[in-house]
């Protein structure tokens, strides 16, 4: 097995992962778990369908969710990564270039999780990698079906109890932990993931520019740089993630807010203070003050927020908590 750069913790846990796509592109759905290699004991299981996807979007997105697994279990943990993938392995491992968009923001989400020196892969045959492959089947059935994938019913099982790390109250900035997929007290039903934002890409002309103000803006928000490539950079909150992209595709000219589309992004921003301090620095980094004369109640006498609009023309509203 690969030398494992071990944390300050020294406890070591397997990511186990899988992802298939019937047709592929076609119904695909992935599964993943979290195994203590010591006693083999199984710590957390999770499985999706994905709707139409191609097997190596299934692939990559059966890793990500247990390496989110995994830091919930213990974010200090060094963490070896199994998968029957050897595309994965190898771009995953920096062996093998990845060329595709889709899969350079997928890899991008995946290093974003847990810092890189914690974090090891291996391919290993289909034939040890059966549990994550009936998970992935699993999910792949209940998309197929139009159903959801029940982790009560599943054919792996839960073997090891675990408790979410705690180091006690976040610092200032800190991002939210996840909630254990499918976690929920007894006789309530685990949160539906349907419905809830993934992620918001916003395609600009000019990177740069919009890194140095959007990508400002979202760092000074929580959200943390999880990827970055040639043409796009993203930046992961506590569960949904922001994308910048340019390239080729992109028409030429400026973001119009009044054309039919998006109008505009809004966010929490924390205490009236604290946004009227963010708004400052905004303006200072080239984001233009809307609605000036009536701000900061252009919202309505009891929506205290700013409205900005970035050089690009992208408009954000920072909302202030109830005074």
């Amino acid at each position: 097995m690969p030398q494992q750069s071990t944390p300050s913790t020294g406890r070591l846990l397997y990511v186990e992962a899988d992802g298939g796509s019937r047709g592929n592109p076609g119904v695909a759905g992935y599964g993943a778990l979290v195994r203590d290699p010591d006693t083999g004991a199984v710590l957390d299981i999770d499985a999706q369908p994905l709707g139409r996807a191609s097997n190596n979007v299934a692939e990559y997105s059966g890793m990500i969710a247990g390496l989110r697994m995994a830091r919930r279990i213990d974010p200090d943990a060094a963490v070896h990564v199994r998968l029957d993938s050897k595309l994965v392995v190898e771009q995953m491992s920096g062996r093998w270039k990845i060329k595709h968009a889709d899969m350079q923001k997928l890899a991008a989400e995946a290093r974003g999780i847990l810092p890189s020196g914690q974090v090891t892969y291996e391919w290993i045959p289909r034939a040890q990698n059966k549990d994550a492959d009936l998970l992935s089947n699993e999910a792949m059935d209940a998309g197929a079906a139009g159903t959801e994938w029940v982790k009560a019913k599943s054919g792996i099982k839960v073997t090891g109890g675990e408790s979410i790390h705690d180091d006690g109250p976040l610092a200032p900035g800190a991002r939210v932990p996840e909630p254990a997929a499918g976690a929920a007290p007894a006789g309530v039903a685990p949160p539906r993931r349907a419905g809830r934002l993934h992620h918001v890409e916003i395609w600009v002309e000019d990177l740069e520019a919009a890194r140095s103000s959007l990508g400002w803006l979202f760092q000074e928000l929580g959200y943390a740089v999880s990827g970055e490539w040639s043409e796009g950079a993203s930046y992961q909150g506590a569960g949904e993630y922001l994308v910048l992209e340019s390239g080729p595709h992109v028409s030429v000219g400026g973001h119009d807010r009044l054309r039919p589309g998006l109008n505009h992004v809004a966010f929490h921003a924390g205490s009236r203070a604290e946004v009227d301090a963010l708004t400052e620095a905004a303006q200072s980094r080239g984001f233009t003050l809307m609605f000036a004369d009536r701000h900061p109640f252009a919202g309505g006498r009891n929506h205290y927020a700013a409205y900005l609009e970035a050089p690009n023309g992208f408009e954000v509203e920072l909302v202030a908590d109830p005074a």
